[in-house]
């Protein structure tokens, strides 16, 4: 070949391979630039750029939206379905990483200018008071040139000429694409907010548990952090803009500064925080979160900067003002020119509350059988049931329901002075028979989670020839109910199988099979849950089905996360220990743990386990 055909070849080569790169990450589109042209997979995109991303989704998804919050990410905690409630709108949930003022302006005039915009919220961070306008080179942090106004050919050329191992990594983590969220995939694309499943799955309970699983909160390092005046004035003048904006165009318009934990704020010079926030109050008035008791509650908290979404619910509820959610008295303040001053003064003193006005130390105690043949793993006798109870009663302490302790998280109200809590697994007969007596003659209470498909069997297991221990009725669970000492409550419906009993595949427990598919695995969980709870519901007056035991203690993330899809927002495990309740936090709800009580239980044991609840 001459040199004339090779260098041609050569170049033909070149622009070959340059126009396969090129088409490839246009179909591909890691980056969610391409107006879903090729593969869509929008929490992925938004998780490489929310920025660009979102942008693209709303162009096909604009309609289902007439609402907006924008901001940096600590604007995701403010839940979309709180704000749609409260606002009676439907909310796009608009953060971006490390969002300054001028992004915030420039989404908002976008937004407003393309689409319709009943209610535009601005989540505003210290932060934005430190950096105004700052320019990243990383492809995760460009503004869409159809929102800066800027030439859209240098724009879309970093993304077409992109790494194609970058698109190579989007074909092979969909193949790895799970329910739960992933590091791959992190936004919830049909709220615009981060998906938070697996977290707000997790256990909370006592401070030292928590420290331990967020080490963070320990030790901090020497940080300073500047308040810059161009950056103040740049975030005011922005606000401004986008409050004017807003007055044109008839739509309400407010401004939230978010909470942060307390050492982040010992980073800057508090004179200073005082003045950016004082000067926000004189272009409009705004809703602060930034500093109060909640800011010095690790708890609520995942990081110094990043609060959990049960806070932003709080912020939420004080805002509109519902009284059924428990919010901290000096939560949240409406900051206006002339309480700045005070609200600031005060806001510098806060402080975290006692641990008796938030928290409560809770013990549930876990029965199964009673017989007069006790045994040391899940049965005993009527007589040492009786002692148990007589003694709690005697030593002060009350019983109270999974409800009593929902209404103390979500709602603020009172527990009394000693709680316990009583419960019952399985269901059997001999509850109806000895339990619900003695309970009823000291005055006490108890939970049964009862497995729906043994209800009323007092032969046989299910339809087979295996003897069972007999198990009350519903009849019988009617009787209980009506004396308010009992309450019905799930431990699946057939998802705690004896394997040595059944024909097929057992299900011992609500995990899932190794070889079951997350979609099979999660129909067959919601399916039971459904079931059992119309069970109990249609058989019985109980008045709802949201409180499970889970069969054998056996629970995971995905188990968690598809019974809290399935209403169920009190979970109980065998794990012994005492239970830390966090007003305001559900999740000390989820996986409590409970002292199994057996024969070789003795009185003083008992009594020794839920006094140490109480230090």
């Amino acid at each position: 070949m001459d040199s004339k055909k090779w260098i041609i070849t050569f170049f033909a080569t070149i622009v070959f391979i340059g126009a396969g790169i090129i088409g490839f990450n246009y179909f591909v589109d890691p980056y969610g630039v391409f107006d879903n042209i090729g593969i869509e997979w929008p929490s992925y995109e938004m998780t490489m750029n929310p920025r660009a991303a979102k942008i693209t989704y709303l162009k096909d998804h604009h309609e289902e939206y007439d609402s907006y919050i924008i901001g940096c990410s600590s604007t995701s905690s403010f839940p979309t379905e709180q704000l749609n409630a409260y606002f009676d709108a439907s909310f796009y949930n608009m953060i971006m990483y490390g969002a300054d003022t001028l992004d915030t302006e420039q989404t908002a005039r976008y937004l407003i200018e393309n689409y319709e915009v009943k209610n535009l919220i601005i989540n505003i961070y210290l932060d934005n008071a430190v950096e105004y306008d700052w320019t990243r080179d990383s492809l995760s942090y460009q503004m869409s040139p159809e929102v800066t106004g800027e030439n859209p050919l240098g724009f879309y050329s970093k993304y077409l000429f992109l790494d194609p191992r970058v698109s190579l990594k989007k074909i092979k983590d969909l193949r790895q694409d799970t329910y739960l969220q992933q590091g791959f995939d992190v936004f919830n694309a049909e709220t615009g907010a981060y998906d938070k499943k697996v977290r707000d799955a997790e256990h909370i309970g006592n401070m030292e548990e928590y420290l331990a699983a967020y080490p963070a909160f320990v030790n901090y390092p020497t940080v300073e952090k500047s308040i810059d005046e161009e950056a103040v004035a740049g975030t005011l003048k922005s606000i401004a803009a986008i409050r004017d904006l807003c007055e044109q165009k008839g739509i309400r318009f407010m401004v939230v500064c978010a909470p942060v934990y307390q050492e982040y704020l010992s980073y800057f010079d508090w004179d200073a925080v005082e003045d950016f926030y004082t000067r926000l109050a004189s272009v409009t008035p705004y809703w602060d979160f930034s500093m109060s008791s909640v800011s010095c509650e690790p708890r609520y908290f995942y990081d110094e900067t990043h609060f959990r979404n049960c806070v932003g619910k709080m912020a939420l509820a004080r805002i509109a003002g519902d009284d059924s959610v428990y919010i901290p008295e000096d939560f949240g303040v409406y900051v206006t020119p002339d309480n700045a001053e005070e609200h600031f003064r005060e806001a510098k003193q806060a402080v975290a509350l006692d641990a008796e006005e938030n928290t409560a130390d809770v013990p549930v105690l876990m029965y199964h059988h009673i017989d007069e043949q006790g045994d040391d793993s899940a049965t005993i006798t009527p007589e040492l049931f009786e002692q148990q109870i007589a003694a709690l009663k005697e030593a002060g302490y009350t019983a109270v329901m999974p409800d009593d302790l929902l209404a103390y998280v979500n709602e603020g109200a009172e527990l009394p002075d000693k709680p316990v809590v009583i419960t019952f697994d399985d269901g059997y007969l001999s509850n109806y028979e000895y339990a619900y007596p003695i309970l009823k003659q000291y005055g006490m209470c108890a939970t049964i989670f009862v497995i729906g498909s043994t209800v009323g069997n007092t032969e046989h297991y299910k339809d087979t020839e295996y003897p069972i221990t007999p198990h009350f009725s519903f009849e019988q669970a009617q009787e209980m109910i009506d004396s308010g000492v009992i309450s019905i409550q799930s431990h699946t419906y057939d998802m705690h199988q004896w394997a040595d009993y059944e024909s097929g595949r057992a299900r011992q427990n609500i995990l899932r099979w190794e070889d079951e598919s997350e979609e099979d695995y999660r129909k067959a969980l919601t399916e039971d849950c459904e079931k059992e709870r119309q069970a109990i519901l249609d058989n019985t007056t109980e008045s709802s089905v949201h409180v499970l035991a889970y069969p054998g203690g056996a629970n995971d993330v995905l188990a968690q996360e598809t019974l809290q899809e399935n209403g169920f927002d009190v979970t109980f495990t065998i794990t012994p220990g005492c239970n830390t309740l966090v007003r305001g936090i559900p999740q000390s709800l989820i996986g409590m743990k409970r002292y199994n009580i057996c024969e070789s239980v003795s009185v003083d044991q008992v009594l020794e386990w839920v006094s140490a609840a109480r230090g």
